[in-house]
């Protein structure tokens, strides 16, 4: 049994402060053998946000691995965006933008999808599907891990990363299972499944974990518990107006078969966090 936390759009700069220790302790408290961030640790990419994001991130007691969101790319100096745009996230969180790591029956294979020449939208480069496809381990659940879906809900109206549809039909193909995503500020697992071409691949899509916008209405977090073919999701939330973390909602899939199946109704997504415009925080 492996135990894996997947959080995602932290956003320090415009993060309830207030709800960050109690995220750490749910975190700590995980019994995690993994915590992966699915990027946006800033909200800006500026250099006291990382010290905020780096601060936080280094109290995890578990291992650690983190891939960068669009808002890890400063927005407005546009020198650094265009010459460096990495260099506060390497600075901050490691210089890895694709990391890897495996742990028990699991491997989480980290992706870049952050076009610095776009303010939201996200690529997958050219080499980096088969990258992903020669790291995976036919022994493991194989997890990719980035910011942009791969996929996006009927609802949503923002355009998919660049090679988005590629990625997943190649990695369907190639036997990846998960995938972890962030960047919409919506959660999206069982609605995902159901209008997915792809159920050989569960995509997982987070929730802000932090951030203090208003409209995205409550932040949250989940733990996947992987035993086999079987996988427990324990979703965290905590609502705008609750000052702490509800106890976890529970969602249970399995792919015996070959494929996931929800054994649960799928959610229905709060959808209004993908819906803002391209200088606001999604």
């Amino acid at each position: 049994m492996t135990r894996i936390v997947h959080l995602s759009d932290l956003h320090f700069g415009f993060h309830r402060a207030a709800l960050a220790e109690p995220l750490l302790a749910r975190v700590n408290g995980a019994g995690a053998d993994l915590v992966v961030v699915t990027g946006d640790v800033t909200h800006r990419g500026r250099r006291g946000q990382y010290a905020q994001a780096a601060a936080f991130l280094s109290r995890i007691r578990a291992p650690l691995m983190v891939v960068p969101g669009n808002h890890d790319v400063p927005l407005y100096n546009l020198a650094v965006r265009y010459l460096a745009p990495y260099a506060g996230f390497r600075r901050a969180m490691g210089r890895h933008l694709t990391p890897v790591r495996q742990v028990g029956g699991a491997r989480v294979l980290g992706l870049n999808s952050v076009d610095p020449f776009a303010v939201q939208r996200g690529i997958i480069r050219k080499g980096e599907i088969g990258r992903l496809i020669g790291g995976l381990d036919p022994l493991a659940t194989n997890i990719v891990a980035l910011h942009h879906p791969l996929e996006h809900l009927a609802q949503v109206d923002k355009e998919l990363a660049r090679r988005a549809p590629q990625a997943l039909s190649r990695l369907d193909r190639a036997g990846a299972q998960i995938v972890l995503s962030g960047h919409l500020h919506v959660w999206a697992t069982g609605a995902m499944l159901e209008q997915t071409a792809h159920p050989g691949v569960l995509q997982i899509q987070a929730g802000t974990a932090l951030c203090g916008r208003l409209s995205d209405r409550q932040n949250e977090f989940a733990v996947l518990q992987i035993d086999g073919p079987m996988l427990t999701v324990e979703r965290h939330i905590a609502p705008m107006n609750e000052p702490d973390f509800r106890p976890p909602e529970y969602e249970h899939f399995s792919r015996e078969s070959g494929i996931w199946v929800a054994h649960q109704p799928p959610e229905t997504p709060i959808v209004p966090g993908a819906t803002e415009t391209a200088f606001s925080t999604a």
